[in-house]
C-alpha cells in the first residue's frame, strides 16, 4: 500500500484528470483523495457531471479527528465511483472551506497510511503548489510526490523553480518521500530526455522525470468532463496511465529497498 500525491507548479496541466484517470485505469482497490485547496469538488462536477451534490466529507473528517475517530470513520466518508474499485474522498466545496482544514492533513495522512492492511493504494490530488491552505503534510509525507507538467517552455520554467524548492524541503524533513515528474504531452515541443536534462541540476544531478502521458484530449475529456468516449480502455492516454502505474510502483519499491539498506 502506498500514498502518492500529484501536484503542479503552474497553470492547469491536468493533475485532476491524471489522478482520476490513473485511479480508474488501475483495476485495483484505490482511495482517491481530492485535497485541492481551490475547492469546488471538481471531480464531482467534471467526471460525474454535477449529478451529485458534493458532500462535506472533509469537514466530517475534521470533526471526526477532533473526536479521535478519524481512522474509524474514514472508510464511510468515501464514495464508490461507478463500475470501479475506486473510493473517492470528495474535496472541499470552496477555497474558503479548504483554508479551514489546514490542521486535518497531518492526521489524515496517518489515517491513510493506516489503511495498509486493506490492500488499497491512495492517490491524492493536492492541487497547484503555493496556494493558501495547501495540504503540505500530505505532499511531504507521501511515498511518492509527483509534479505533473506540460513540455512547453513556460510550464518548464515554473517547474524548475518549484522542483528545486520541493527537493530542498523533502531533504529538510528527512522523510522517505521520492520526488518525480510526469510530463503531459512529450514532444510538445520538448522530449522527455530534454526535459530531464534541464531539471537534473536541481534534483541532485539525476533526471526526476518518471514517465510521460500521451497527449489525448478526447480520452482526457472522459475523466475531466464525463465525456462518452468509445474504446476508452484502448486509448493512448489509458495505456500511458497504466505505464505510469508500473513506473510509480517500481520507484516506490526501489526507494523502500534503498532505505532498508541504509537502515541495515
Amino acid at each position: 500500500m502506498a500514498v502518492i500525491t500529484l501536484t503542479s507548479a503552474s497553470g492547469s496541466p491536468g493533475v485532476t484528470t491524471t489522478a482520476l484517470g490513473w485511479a480508474l485505469s488501475r483495476g485495483r482497490p484505490t482511495v482517491l483523495v481530492d485535497a485541492d485547496p481551490t475547492g469546488g469538488a471538481s471531480m464531482l462536477a467534471g467526471y460525474l457531471r454535477g449529478q451529485l451534490v458534493p458532500p462535506d466529507a472533509l469537514l466530517e473528517a475534521w470533526a471526526a479527528q477532533q473526536q479521535g475517530r478519524l481512522r474509524s470513520v474514514l472508510p464511510s466518508l468515501t464514495m464508490s465511483l461507478p463500475d470501479s474499485q475506486v473510493g473517492l474522498l470528495p474535496g472541499a466545496r470552496s477555497h474558503g472551506q479548504a483554508r479551514g482544514l489546514v490542521g486535518l492533513w497531518e492526521p489524515l495522512l496517518a489515517a491513510l497510511k493506516a489503511l495498509e492492511g486493506t490492500g488499497q493504494d491512495v492517490l491524492v490530488d493536492v492541487g497547484r503548489l503555493g496556494l493558501a491552505g495547501s495540504p503540505t503534510p500530505l505532499l511531504h509525507g507521501a511515498d511518492l510526490a509527483l509534479v505533473v507538467c506540460r513540455s512547453d517552455l513556460v510550464s518548464l520554467s515554473a517547474l524548475r523553480s518549484w522542483l528545486a524548492t520541493l527537493h530542498t524541503e523533502l531533504e529538510e524533513v528527512g522523510g522517505a518521500t521520492s520526488l518525480g515528474v510526469v510530463i503531459v504531452g512529450p514532444g510538445r515541443p520538448y522530449r522527455e530526455a530534454e526535459v530531464g536534462k534541464v531539471l537534473a541540476p536541481v534534483c541532485g544531478g539525476r533526471s526526476p522525470v518518471l514517465t510521460s502521458l500521451a497527449w489525448d484530449p478526447k480520452a482526457a475529456a472522459a475523466f475531466s468532463a464525463g465525456a462518452q468516449v468509445r474504446r476508452l480502455g484502448s486509448s493512448k492516454l489509458v495505456a500511458s496511465l497504466r505505464h505510469l502505474d508500473d513506473a510509480a510502483r517500481k520507484r516506490i519499491a526501489s526507494t523502500t529497498h534503498d532505505l532498508d539498506e541504509v537502515r541495515a
